[in-house]
């Protein structure tokens, strides 16, 4: 297992992107976050925090063949777990054909869109996360020109994954990036 400081100097030695960089960190956050409230033991844990700090490494350098370059060469070749390989492959489905099927694969899937719009949401605000409500969320998932390029169906399937309500994860996430 690599260290998270290894993982970090892999992040940033293919991501430059401020904006990206922070994206995978909150998705790491979100799911180091939900590896603890399901029980995940040391290893594991630190396995859900790999797979959301790394699910996009190949985005900026490779953006036609992601998560494809990360999965199929860069990864396996610096000895990650297939656990990480597998849930970075599962958060994209339409391009890898692989669905989210273990758990690791399905929170993977259900943080990662639904961060991103939280992540707008909060920019949108003074306090940012501070303060957030459930219903300021789901307000801007209705209004479809707001973080347009974000699938609200996806959202939905990743909650469905993960068996919560979209507002259950919501509120969990809201936890854990306002605190």
């Amino acid at each position: 297992m690599k260290s998270r400081q290894e993982s970090i100097e892999l992040m940033n030695s293919y991501i430059e992107s401020e904006s990206l960089r922070n994206h995978c960190e909150m998705v790491a956050l979100a799911m180091e976050a939900y590896a603890k409230e399901n029980d995940k033991n040391e290893v594991e844990l630190e396995e859900w925090w790999t797979a959301g700090l790394l699910h996009d490494l190949d985005w900026e350098k490779f953006p036609e063949e992601h998560p494809n370059k990360a999965v199929g060469e860069i990864l396996p070749e610096l000895g990650y777990s297939e656990a990480v390989i597998g849930a970075i492959k599962a958060h994209a489905p339409e391009r890898t054909g692989k669905e989210p099927e273990s758990e690791i694969e399905r929170y993977l899937f259900a943080c990662d869109e639904l961060s991103g719009f939280m992540h707008a949401v909060s920019l949108m605000r003074p306090t940012g996360f501070e303060g957030m409500k459930v219903k300021s969320v789901t307000k801007k998932l209705k209004t479809l020109n707001f973080a347009a390029n974000v699938p609200r169906e996806d959202i939905d399937k990743g909650a469905l994954l993960i068996n919560k309500t979209v507002n259950e994860h919501i509120q969990f996430l809201i936890g854990v990036f306002g605190s």
